[in-house]
């Protein structure tokens, strides 16, 4: 059982909020690096150090910018594993699984089908409206990009997975000793990280619908899959293709994607139906791939906690 691998006597939930702050700090130290790039060329330049968000992210070129947003990920997941490790003397596999050990086939099995589905649904967009959109494609940088995202990218959805999915989820189940409220929490908190995105400025605050709807579909699969490996390989396929595919002036990110996006965003069908028909369908293919039962017993019922062997 997923959650109950992390039910102990020595976790008491305060041990989590220590180990969130030591997590959070090594991100800290992990953005050292991009923090002494842009206070160099500040320097270099002459030019007073940006304190604006959307400014940093365009001091060096895209790929730069992203390989040095991407190492304090590194650093975080080696705070993840510390923690785990040293804080809770857990194993890492514990608070990815409730299996033996990684199941890869599920990663892979989530990563190809919502690869397929995010390549499909930006190419009817695109045949709807392709004036909206850019050829934006230049080799090198392209392959450069790629080699990148493949690198760094899944490390940096796998941190995020382990901290909301894996150890938060376990923790809050520590503090509730039930089910439903580490799923909503861990939503909330999730959704609520992405409040300072530029696509929130962009759009309104109705976009949080899809960042905390995101969350919450993510938490489910973890639950009903005892496992966080269908999250995993969600969350990186999401990412990556996002990153190759398309790009624009307004998201976090800007990258040397094969189009760009030129259109003004607006918060309409592209929040509201993953939320509310693409995630159900998702859920129906994992469940009968799967083999999902009992439900409501998996999404809000009580922590059953294991018994150590006499």
């Amino acid at each position: 059982m997923f959650l109950e691998q992390g039910i102990k006597p020595q976790n008491k939930f305060w041990l989590y909020l220590i180990g969130s702050v030591l997590i959070i700090i090594a991100s800290f130290i992990g953005q050292i690096p991009f923090s002494a790039a842009v206070l160099y060329s500040s320097f270099v330049n002459k030019k007073a150090f940006p304190t604006d968000n959307a400014e940093v992210m365009q001091i060096f070129d895209p790929n730069i910018t992203l390989f040095l947003v991407m190492i304090s990920f590194a650093f975080a997941f080696a705070g993840v594993y510390y923690v785990i490790k040293y804080l809770h003397n857990q194993t890492l596999l514990s608070v990815t699984t409730s299996r033996k050990k990684v199941d890869w086939s599920r990663i892979l099995f989530s990563f190809v089908v919502w690869s397929i589905f995010s390549a499909l649904s930006f190419w009817v967009v695109y045949l709807r409206s392709p004036e909206n959109f850019v050829w934006n494609f230049k080799l090198v940088p392209f392959l450069i990009l790629v080699l990148i995202g493949i690198l760094l990218i899944p490390i940096q959805t796998s941190t995020e997975e382990y901290v909301f999915r894996g150890y938060l989820m376990q923790g809050f189940a520590n503090l509730a000793m039930n089910k439903w409220f580490p799923l909503l929490m861990t939503s909330l908190i999730f959704g609520s990280m992405h409040i300072l995105n530029p696509e929130v400025t962009k759009m309104g605050y109705i976009i949080m619908v899809y960042y905390i709807g995101t969350g919450l579909f993510l938490g489910i699969i973890t639950l009903m899959d005892e496992g966080m490996e269908l999250a995993l390989g969600f969350h990186a396929a999401n990412n990556l293709v996002g990153a190759i595919l398309v790009t624009s002036d307004w998201t976090v990110f800007q990258t040397y994607s094969i189009f760009k996006d030129m259109s003004e965003p607006s918060a309409g069908l592209d929040v509201i139906l993953p939320i509310f028909v693409v995630y159900p369908i998702l859920l129906f293919i994992f469940s009968k791939k799967y083999n999902w039962t009992n439900w409501k017993e998996k999404l809000t019922g009580k922590i059953a906690i294991l018994e150590s062997p006499n």
